[in-house]
């Protein structure tokens, strides 16, 4: 094939202000440095300093585009397009750098029908924000389509430690709970008064201990984010000493909040090792296992239709 000839690269979009890392292989970003309110810049993402771990294999998904479908599908996937190289169709530099990458996804691969061209354009907006635009349209068959982008994030650094003295707001009233091998039974629960309520902003240690397993990695349901040009609000992370902030938009349905829990002494840039809930993800998407749940929105695209996801993460200081 083709699209194997291509070779894994590192590209940089930076306006001065924010600098960013991303590659060819998975459309991965290796790292993103944003200014504090004191303006010293910190890398505020989990990766590796060289393509040869994300190429092993070593990366838990760190800061990768998964699809075809992310996240928990029942007896779904093995090779991701976070393990491919995509094409780079475009890249400027300039006051709104941005870089845009192409794949196409054939029938049958990972068992999924049709042919389906997908691209992803990360392109930095304003001094500190980030844009990522994911397109796929089907060309034959209907097929499910759930893209997500899969970074770990610690806002006071990538190798400060752990996360669970952030705080995190997340605009959702339900929550889709899931079963032993989290994956979604179906159920639309509220969360009003569980450990899954950031209704208000609280720090993620407050109820942590209160959720089965290892930590939160569950779809929360965006239904109650303001609004502006498109996009709802998603989630809203502050570090410890809340001088980073990011606050996340999109129009996506859903949004996993996980919290790092696999993670376990993973060998990460300049010697920082990460250790559990050493990051966390906000993956907004459609919801997990949506195929196999009648009363989910669906995930399927028509041929002739098109897939359109956006997000904008916003970072600021306080």
């Amino acid at each position: 094939m083709a699209d194997d000839q291509n070779v894994p690269e590192l590209f940089e979009l930076n306006n001065g202000t924010m600098r960013v890392k991303i590659s060819n292989y998975g459309c991965t970003i290796t790292s993103l440095f944003v200014p504090d309110k004191n303006g010293n810049f910190a890398d505020v993402v989990l990766g590796f300093d060289s393509l040869e771990p994300y190429l092993k294999g070593a990366a838990p998904y760190f800061g990768c585009i998964v699809g075809r479908v992310a996240n928990r599908i029942k007896d779904g996937g093995r090779k991701g397009y976070d393990k491919v190289v995509w094409d780079v169709v475009e890249h400027n530099d300039g006051e709104n750098p941005s870089i845009t990458f192409k794949y196409h996804s054939h029938d049958g691969e990972e068992g999924y029908p049709g042919d389906v061209n997908i691209t992803a354009k990360y392109t930095l907006t304003s001094s500190t924000t980030m844009r990522l635009d994911m397109k796929a349209t089907p060309e034959n068959k209907p097929t499910p389509i759930n893209l997500a982008q899969h970074t770990y994030w610690n806002l006071a650094g990538h190798n400060s430690g752990n996360v669970l003295e952030h705080s995190i707001e997340i605009w959702a009233n339900h929550v889709t709970p899931v079963d032993q091998n989290t994956v979604p039974t179906g159920e639309i629960m509220p969360v009003k008064g569980t450990p899954f309520d950031f209704l208000t902003e609280k720090k993620i240690c407050t109820s942590i201990h209160e959720v089965s397993g290892l930590g939160y990695d569950h779809n929360y349901v965006l239904d109650c984010g303001e609004e502006k040009s498109g996009l709802k609000c998603a989630a809203k992370v502050k570090d410890p000493s809340g001088s980073r902030v990011l606050k996340l938009w999109t129009n996506a349905p859903g949004m996993q909040f996980y919290t790092g829990n696999y993670v376990n002494g993973v060998e990460g840039k300049s010697g920082a090792v990460y250790g559990k809930h050493a990051g966390l993800c906000l993956e907004t998407q459609g919801f997990p296992n949506a195929i196999n749940q009648p009363n989910f929105p669906s995930v399927v695209v028509q041929p002739g239709e098109k897939y359109e996801h956006t997000m904008l993460f916003e970072f600021s200081s306080e």
